[in-house]
Order: structure tokens, then C-alpha cells, then sequence
């Protein structure tokens, strides 16, 4: 790699590479280009594709983030695609533990700031199947535009108009489909996110999405079969190291299960002291309610925001901490959430299937009472 690439030089190669695949916002966000049907882009010929997950993302030369090494080549915009090549250890100054970066063809990211995604087209279904009235489907490729239809209500949604920015569905996401059309000459997918009109995530909006049928798999009862159901479920138990952001899946003694987490802050972000609000619980916590996919929203989870199709979430603590697929940033292995435990969609899906109360696509959640109970969970962390 030519270590002395300058920004110009940089910006030709994107215009044939990254460019071509990263978002440049619209002049002005109207109900035509919100309603208006969208293809799949053309996605990064790679394994794994990263993708960028806030503006103003630094690509440097080298990987470290020390502004006196003058390493930045250029300032990315969210959503901006790159070929992973790997990660590689490198000098973060800050005070943050992660010390990674993805090593791309044009130079390093700082990998807490890039999802790893891949692109797995789908061939989509073209009817709706008999007799039910939709499914679930899972985002496999880096993301699918949307357009939209209906009232804009969610929060979620006016952000997106409100910042300029398209709404999309990003890889690991999953969703309920209940319709296909293929009107504009591809398979489409709507999502509802209020799905059977009961309030789908106990906090949707109503609104309706469509999509590349490509872009979506449609999940079969074997997505869903729980994992190791012959084990006895009282000899199965997670243990989460705050200290060391790490979650193990055990059988009996036996580690089935490895993972980074990124659990609840351990300070107030208002005022930047130490506290306890959005930390994670410590002590012997179950897994008591799991759902598919959820739209975590604030005023009725401790997440404080709407974050729609949020997937995999296993309840371990009242109605609002969770073990959950985090596709909105890579920073497993830092303090991060507000409250529950973030790992990636594939851990979290793991977790979901591996853990009881067993959930099928038909049930879609399920719930079980005190005293009883699912898969313990032991939270521990060193208080100093």
C-alpha cells in the first residue's frame, strides 16, 4: 500500500471504489424519493464488507487515531462501504480499550466504527405463503434502502428526514414481511413494523417499509431450532465478565460459547460522572422473555431512543435489559450500551436459540413467570 497517498489521489481511486457505494444524501428529502422503489446497490466484491457507521469517520495511512502522526487520508460518511481485509493491532490513544483496526486497500479504520457485514443475496419468494399471514425475514446483505409508505410517525423516521440521510436496513436485522409485489418488475418485500397489529415490538409506529426481496432471507423453523435441546436446561448457564467485556456459554463445566460484549455504561453521559443508571446488573439474572426482533423505544426500555427490528433480544432483567444484536456499532469489548448487553446479530441469534424458554417463528416470543425461569445468566463485575 502506498503509504504517502494523498487526498486527491484518494478520491479518484473512490470515485471507481468506495465512492461509487457510499450515500450522497439527496438535495432535498421529498415523499416521491421516500416512496420511489429501490434496487440493491452494487455491493464491495469482498468476504466481508464493512460498513462505515458514523460521518466523519477518519481513513488513515496507519493505524493509530494520535492526530500529531497527520495520518488521516480522508473523512468517510456513514454508510460508506470498504473491503475488510483484516484487523490488525494497533496504537489508540483516549483511554479506550479497543486497540484494533480494519485493514482496508486505501488504509485503517477504526474497527469500533465499522459493522463487518456480507453480501448474500437471496432469491426472493414471489407469493406470500398460503395461508399465513407473513414471515420472518433476515437482512443479508450490508443494507437495503426503503421506501416508504404510509403516515411518517416514528421517531426513527423523522430523524432520517430530518438529517437528510435514507432509510435503510442494515445486515442482521430481522423483520416481519407481509406482502410481495413485484409492480416496478423485481420482487419487493413490506415491511410492517407493527406486525399483526398488536404493536409489534411494543413500540411501533405503524408504518409500512418496502424493500429488495434480494436483500432479505426468509427464515425456515430450522433458522430458529433451539441448540443442544437434549441438554438439560438446568445445567446450562451464561456467565458475563463486565470487567473484561466477555460473555461464556457453558453446559455442566463445558464452554460451548465465546463472545465480546459491550455492556452498560458505568457513567452518566449528561454529566460524564460515575454512575449506576445505564449500567448493566450485576448478580444471578434469567432469561425470562425472548423476542425475534423488537423496536426498542425510549419511554419503554432503558435504550432511550427508537431503534426499530432490533434482532435477537433475550430478556434477563424486568422488561428492559437484554442480551441483543447490536448492528449500529463494532465496539465489543468496551462499555457501550445503556444497560443491556450488545453482541453481534450472529452471537446474539446463538444466544436466542441456545437459551430457554424455546421460541419458535410461530411464537415468535415467549414469556415465562417467576418462579419460573430460563437459562441463568451470572453477571459479575469487580467494584473498586
Amino acid at each position: 500500500m502506498n503509504q504517502n497517498l494523498s487526498r486527491r489521489d484518494f478520491l479518484k481511486i473512490a470515485g471507481v471504489g468506495l465512492g461509487a457505494l457510499a450515500f450522497r444524501p439527496p438535495k432535498g428529502f421529498d415523499f416521491e424519493y421516500l416512496s420511489a422503489p429501490k434496487r440493491l446497490p452494487q455491493f464491495p466484491e469482498s468476504d466481508i464488507i464493512g460498513r462505515v457507521l458514523e460521518h466523519g469517520i477518519k481513513l488513515r495511512n496507519q493505524p493509530t487515531n494520535d492526530e500529531s502522526a497527520n495520518t488521516v487520508i480522508a473523512d468517510l460518511a456513514a454508510d460508506t462501504l470498504v473491503e475488510w481485509g483484516r484487523q490488525v493491532v494497533g496504537n489508540v490513544v483516549g483511554g479506550l480499550t479497543n486497540q484494533r483496526f480494519v485493514e482496508t486497500p486505501q488504509g485503517y479504520i477504526y474497527s469500533s466504527v465499522v459493522q463487518p457485514s456480507r453480501n448474500l443475496p437471496n432469491t426472493p419468494i414471489r407469493e406470500m405463503p398460503a395461508g399465513q399471514p407473513g414471515f420472518w425475514a433476515e437482512v443479508t446483505v450490508p443494507y437495503i434502502d426503503l421506501a416508504h409508505e404510509g403516515v411518517v410517525a416514528s421517531p426513527w423516521m423523522q430523524d432520517h428526514i430530518t438529517f437528510n440521510f435514507p432509510p435503510r436496513l442494515y445486515y442482521g436485522q430481522v423483520v416481519w414481511i407481509d406482502r410481495i409485489r413485484t409492480d416496478n418488475g423485481f420482487v419487493e418485500y413490506r415491511w410492517n413494523e407493527d406486525v399483526n397489529g398488536h404493536g409489534y415490538g411494543y413500540g411501533a409506529y405503524g408504518e409500512f417499509f418496502w424493500g429488495d426481496g434480494a436483500g432479505f432471507k426468509v427464515l425456515t423453523d430450522e433458522d430458529v431450532a433451539p441448540i443442544n435441546p437434549d441438554v438439560d436446561p438446568n445445567d446450562k448457564r451464561i456467565e458475563t465478565n463486565l470487567d473484561f467485556q466477555t460473555l461464556s456459554c457453558y453446559e455442566g463445566n463445558t464452554e460451548v460459547y465465546f463472545c465480546r460484549i459491550a455492556s452498560g455504561l458505568g457513567y452518566d453521559p449528561s454529566t460524564g460522572q460515575a454512575s449506576d443508571k445505564l449500567a448493566t446488573p450485576v448478580g444471578n439474572l434469567l432469561t425470562h422473555w425472548k423476542i425475534i426482533s423488537l423496536n426498542m423505544t425510549a419511554g419503554t426500555f432503558q435504550s432511550g431512543y427508537s431503534t426499530p427490528a432490533v434482532p435477537w433480544s433475550t430478556m434477563i432483567s424486568g422488561d428492559g435489559v437484554a442480551i441483543h444484536g447490536a448492528f449500529w456499532h463494532n465496539a465489543f469489548g468496551e462499555k457501550r450500551s445503556h444497560g443491556c448487553v450488545n453482541v453481534t446479530p450472529e452471537d446474539a441469534k446463538w444466544i436466542f436459540r441456545w437459551t430457554t424458554p424455546y421460541v419458535s417463528l410461530a411464537q415468535s416470543e415467549m414469556r415465562v413467570s417467576l418462579p419460573d425461569h430460563g437459562t441463568i445468566v451470572v453477571s459479575s463485575e469487580t467494584k473498586i
